[in-house]
């Protein structure tokens, strides 16, 4: 069992910055390929970036690419989530999302086995 705890969400202007950090507990961190998604209301739930069990890989959508930065510090179980140069399109809630079957990115959110509650990004014009 994972359990996956988000924060760092709030409210910020045009061009503004955030760090989303994701804390887990319950099984070595080290061991689990880690993503993060989002969620607007009304919209389908997006892949956002993605990090091997190693942090050597990373993957991110093409809407967020340059801008956001995903990275994970395994001695403190710890999963993050720079975000840059933010949209309003970027307003959505947030989740940090655990596999434990795969070691490389995995994009699909099926591929994921646990979820976090989520964190409200809101990005004002």
């Amino acid at each position: 069992q994972v359990q996956l705890v988000e924060y760092g969400g709030g409210l910020v202007q045009t061009g503004g910055s955030l760090r989303l950090s994701c804390a887990a507990y319950g099984r070595a961190f080290s061991t689990l390929t880690m993503g993060w998604f989002r969620r607007d209301p009304g919209k389908e739930r997006e892949f956002v970036a993605g990090i091997s069990w190693s942090g050597g890989d990373t993957y991110y959508a093409d809407s967020v690419k340059g801008r956001f930065t995903i990275s994970r510090d395994n001695a403190k179980n710890t999963l993050y989530l720079q975000m840059n140069s933010l949209k309003p399109e970027d307003t959505a809630v947030y989740y940090c999302a655990a596999s434990i079957r795969y070691r490389t990115v995995v994009i699909a959110s099926y591929s994921y086995d646990y979820w976090g509650q989520g964190t409200q990004v809101t990005v004002s014009s």
